[in-house]
């Protein structure tokens, strides 16, 4: 994603963050179990607290998922210190990133018994493809939420009265209004709306899709219906020519028959 961007306050920045971050406690994590890590290895804490069903056991080596947010925490979040109501978005989404991760853990089982038979499964819990996290991220992408700063008071009693000093944090925005509502901490936000990305607008990062070649019998983002903002698309036929049927002759050469093919390409208009 270019660079504008990303430092724009938009759910295209949003996105950004959040898989980021994600990445980075995924990778972390995977590592670990991995055992690419002195530092780490299974999870070392207590077993799930949820209750296991009858027939089997919470056990094997389930992933530090721990280690990896805390350390992606600790990496992610560190340049968020100007404390500004952009910080908080990033720290925010963020946040969701890691949580996204942590919150779809898979649980794999093995069976125990005597010839084959199951009278026993020890279940343990690891990672998802990353693939499926960032499928998560996007529908999440499409439902962020737009958000504001609002300013508190808080601060510790003193001698004279409580000294009280103002925090930002994000609320909810409905229109241009801030309402009392915070957003919950496994969704994405967003500060600004998101430009158009149909047209070309440098400044705000967007190259347009005048040009740019689609799929003419797909539905999803590469298709020309979507990816042309709905202004149609040009055709464009050619001849392509290559080598086919090659065959070795001892020795010591190959011939091959030229072949030309007609292909279509599609361009947004």
């Amino acid at each position: 994603m270019d660079e504008r961007i990303r430092r724009k306050s938009s759910r295209e920045a949003a996105f950004t963050y959040a898989i980021s971050s994600a990445g980075v406690a995924y990778a972390v994590t995977a590592a670990c179990a991995r055992g690419n890590i002195s530092a780490c290895g299974c999870d070392p804490g207590p077993k799930p607290r949820e209750p296991a069903p009858s027939g089997w056991k919470w056990g094997g080596c389930s992933v530090d998922i721990n280690y990896g947010v805390r350390f992606a925490r600790k990496f992610m979040d560190a340049r968020e210190l100007e404390g500004d109501e952009r910080s908080l978005m990033n720290l925010h989404n963020n946040k969701a990133g890691r949580k996204a991760v942590k919150m779809n853990l898979i649980v794999e089982c093995k069976c125990h018994g005597v010839s084959g038979s199951c009278t026993m499964k020890t279940c343990w819990k690891t990672l998802p493809t990353f693939r499926q996290v960032g499928d998560i991220l996007m529908k999440k992408y499409y439902r962020a939420r737009p958000v504001a700063a609002s300013a508190s008071q808080h601060g510790p009693r003193g001698i004279d009265g409580p000294r009280k000093q103002k925090k930002l944090h994000l609320v909810l925005t409905k229109g241009k209004l801030p309402v009392k509502k915070m957003p919950k901490k496994s969704e994405l936000v967003f500060l600004q709306m998101s430009p158009n990305y149909c047209e070309r607008d440098l400044a705000a990062g967007s190259l347009g899709t005048v040009g740019r070649t689609c799929n003419r019998t797909s539905r999803g983002t590469d298709g020309c219906d979507l990816m042309c903002c709905g202004r149609g698309y040009n055709t464009h036929q050619y001849t392509k020519t290559f080598q086919c049927r090659c065959k070795f002759l001892w020795c010591c050469r190959v011939d091959c028959d030229t072949c030309s093919e007609r292909t279509e390409e599609y361009t947004c208009k």
